[in-house]
């Protein structure tokens, strides 16, 4: 073949390729409206995220990618996550780096301490990582954590974020709530059918237990507790957790959307709309919650303030309508 012809396959090749139909791309789920937020630029921002390097603290407000982050920051709210930034975990919906931590840092809860009272803060909310590498699940520092908070802070309120202590939870919980922090909180995450693939280290009834120990062990202390939607659970499923959570004796019910952090995390199966947030809630609040918190955007430490007061405040009125019906049958 001559080099004419040559040129002339060669043409002729990519025409035909140019008139092909291009391969499908696999169709991007776009976020709707309601579960969009705008970037952080504020100076309130700057500030915070200034402190917490200042402090050497961590904040899972970064680690977890929380849409809020924006919004909370430039209020000077913050969420610490004390016992480093490596989880000894790696479940499916999390954005937390997995490997082996470092050792544990033992001027954190003195920066901690320090950090709330910079920020004048009334309210502070504690969690951590998973330490399963640590004899007590790391909740020797919570408790230090707590007790520097109390000495530095006396009149901040102080809401943790606990893990599950996997195999451990009984000495650990008798620790912290010895300490007497204001909110205990441990989220479930999901239902427990989906709990293999989405939180594969845990066991969603060692998490119920947990909580129901708190109240068991000092029943003045708030509990706490959510769930993430959008992950593939059936309504009725979202309903039975509701149930055992209140067979735990659990204050306040969290609710959110879950959002895929990357590529290799669990994919939303549903973005689901506010309506169905609101109908969850309306059936919450019949079951008995002190305080239900429900929309897309919703995470665990969002607004925790403001609902640490709210559901002080229904507590309170709980226990006076209570006392007027034991008066009115006296």
């Amino acid at each position: 073949m001559t080099r004419v012809d040559d040129n002339r396959v060669r043409r002729a090749y990519l025409a035909g390729m140019n008139e092909m139909t291009p391969l499908a791309r696999p169709e991007r789920v776009r976020k709707p409206d309601w579960i969009r937020v705008k970037a952080p630029t504020s100076a309130g921002f700057a500030a915070t995220r200034e402190l917490m390097r200042s402090k050497s603290l961590t904040t899972v407000c970064e680690e977890a990618a929380c849409p809020n982050i924006g919004e909370c920051w430039s209020k000077k709210h913050a969420t610490v996550m004390i016992l480093g930034d490596t989880c000894t975990r790696a479940c499916a919906f999390c954005n937390v780096k997995t490997g082996m931590p470092r050792a544990v840092d033992p001027m954190e809860p003195q920066n901690v301490a320090d950090a709330a009272a910079q920020m004048g803060l009334q309210h502070i909310v504690i969690t951590s990582v998973d330490r399963d590498d640590l004899p007590d699940g790391g909740a020797k520092q919570f408790v230090k954590v707590i007790e520097a908070i109390r000495k530095s802070n006396p009149v901040t309120t102080i809401e943790i974020l606990t893990p599950d202590f996997r195999n451990k939870h009984e000495a650990a919980v008798e620790a912290i709530v010895a300490a007497r922090p204001d909110v205990y909180n441990h989220n479930l995450e999901t239902v427990p059918r989906l709990y293999p693939t989405i939180r594969p280290g845990a066991r969603y009834y060692a998490s119920i237990r947990l909580l129901e120990s708190v109240k068991k062990l000092d029943p003045s202390i708030f509990t706490k507790s959510g769930i993430m939607l959008g992950l593939g659970e059936e309504r009725l499923e979202v309903h039975q957790v509701m149930d055992d959570m209140r067979s735990a004796g659990i204050d306040f019910l969290t609710m959110g959307q879950y959002l895929q952090p990357t590529p290799r995390h669990a994919k939303v199966a549903e973005f689901v709309p506010p309506k169905a947030f609101d109908a969850y809630a309306a059936i919450a609040r019949a079951k008995g919650f002190l305080l239900v918190a429900s929309s897309p955007l919703t995470r665990s430490s969002y607004h925790a303030g403001d609902d640490f007061a709210k559901m002080k405040a229904a507590r309170d009125a709980q226990l006076a309508a209570k006392a007027g019906r034991i008066a009115i049958g006296a």
